[in-house]
């Protein structure tokens, strides 16, 4: 009898690819940020004045931010070669905060995303959620901590700009291993912990 696959749940945004939010706020702005240039998960806060929100808000409301997606080096090859030992459930959210109303398209826009990106993965597999710690599983590949404060056996941080500062104590604590410290290497770091311990 074949071995079971270990389950690994695999979060998106900021890991498989940074969503286009930063070039609309580019092109609604008139600025070139770059993403290293924060240290908030919530760019928006920094980038975009409090009194422009509603008038960026129906800027991007007919946007699909993955036509703008920038994918993460080796993101591709390395999950390709981690779906052939894992049974990988993407599990993400879709849920946009200044426009909850709204938020039902950004599924249809990840689900396409994922199955042009990724289609060597199931989409019966897809799970759109923000509620991550209802899920078990042997792996779980996600860039924010609280995110992570789940029952699963490996607990990967995913390096990206608003996860710079977390210490060591605090993974320690929470029993997570960060994939370094700089999220154009993450995924050769995330090889290195699960593939280079399969062989």
């Amino acid at each position: 009898m074949k071995n079971k696959k270990k389950i690994l749940l695999l979060d998106v945004d900021e890991v498989v690819c940074f969503t286009g939010f930063l070039p609309l706020i580019n092109e609604f702005m008139g600025t070139d940020y770059v993403i290293d240039d924060f240290t908030e998960y919530y760019i928006d806060n920094t980038a975009i004045p409090k009194e422009r929100f509603s008038e960026f808000n129906e800027f991007i409301r007919e946007k699909n931010m993955y036509e703008y997606a920038r994918l993460l080096p080796e993101a591709v090859e390395t999950l390709k070669d981690l779906n052939e030992i894992y049974d990988i459930h993407v599990c993400s959210s879709c849920i946009n905060p200044l426009d909850i109303e709204n938020s039902g398209r950004l599924f249809v826009d990840k689900y396409n995303y994922l199955i042009k990106t990724l289609p060597f993965l199931k989409p019966e597999k897809f799970i759109f959620t923000g509620v991550k710690n209802l899920f078990k599983a042997d792996v779980q590949i996600d860039d924010r901590m609280q995110n992570l404060i789940s029952d699963v056996e490996t607990k990967i941080l995913f390096p990206s700009y608003h996860n710079k500062n977390i210490g060591e104590a605090e993974l320690q604590n929470n029993n997570v291993i960060k994939a370094g410290n700089d999220w154009r290497n993450g995924w050769n770091e995330v090889r290195r912990i699960l593939l280079d311990n399969e062989k």
